[in-house]
């Protein structure tokens, strides 16, 4: 899954990852334009443990016409990388990674939930994804990393363009009518106008696209059938899970 990218390389410490990203940023293709008919469309998530020592990278794969899952794969494990941030990416790209290679279905887009060039450094996890991967990519943020903007008009399919330092980063785009918007930067081989195409033609019914919303779901089971069993409580009952 990762033929036509740059290898991944796990940084040592804080200063090497900064350096990968200062160096790989300028490998990004920002222009695309990317697929803008793709067969199919991957999701891609992470969620972690509350103790934060344990997550489970999720990846679905759903056929772009019916939205319906076609593969999907998981990897569970321990960050790879100390919280820091604006390197949040190298906490969780070898799990996801792991999960991209078990699948059987190469998709013909990558959606994170995070961002791409919407990042302090322009390189955020879509970025990286894509280019490890060689894949076409982009990010779509449930809340925002950098950036200033105005509020997108009230109907489904209005943004307004996400600034940071006088750049265009990305946009924020209204997915659902009165609902809160999304924030859409492009990761790699895609151009912004087909990222934000792509991530409406995802939107049918919800705020967030069918790849997060299926790919969070993979990820949460996968984490909680990871987790120990609890101990019985004293008067022999079950504890109760949560």
């Amino acid at each position: 899954m990762t033929g036509g990218g740059v290898p991944y390389r796990p940084p040592a410490d804080v200063a090497e990852a900064l350096r990968v990203q200062e160096e790989l940023r300028s490998r990004v293709d920002l222009v695309g334009p990317g697929p803008t008919a793709p067969a199919t469309v991957a999701g891609l998530d992470v969620a972690y443990a509350e103790s934060g020592d344990r997550l489970a990278a999720a990846v679905t794969v759903l056929d772009a016409a019916t939205l319906a899952v076609v593969d999907q794969a998981v990897s569970v494990g321990r960050p790879a990388f100390d919280y820091v941030p604006g390197l949040f990416a190298f906490r969780e790209l070898p799990a996801l990674l792991a999960a991209l290679e078990r699948l059987t279905v190469r998709p013909d887009l990558l959606v994170c939930d995070g961002h791409g060039l919407a990042h302090p450094r322009r390189f955020g996890l879509a970025c990286h994804l894509g280019l490890v991967t060689g894949l076409p990519a982009i990010g779509v943020g449930k809340t925002p990393l950098v950036g200033v903007w105005d509020e997108p008009a009230p109907e489904r399919g209005a943004w307004t363009p996400l600034r940071d330092g006088g750049e265009v980063v990305g946009r924020v785009l209204r997915t659902r009518d009165g609902v809160k918007p999304v924030f859409v930067s492009v990761g790699h081989r895609m151009s912004l106008d087909n990222a934000v195409d792509r991530v409406l033609a995802l939107t049918p019914r919800y705020r967030l696209p069918e790849t997060t919303r299926t790919a969070d779901r993979l990820c949460r089971r996968a984490l909680a059938a990871d987790r120990p069993a609890a101990a019985p409580a004293d008067n022999g009952d079950p504890a109760a899970s949560t």
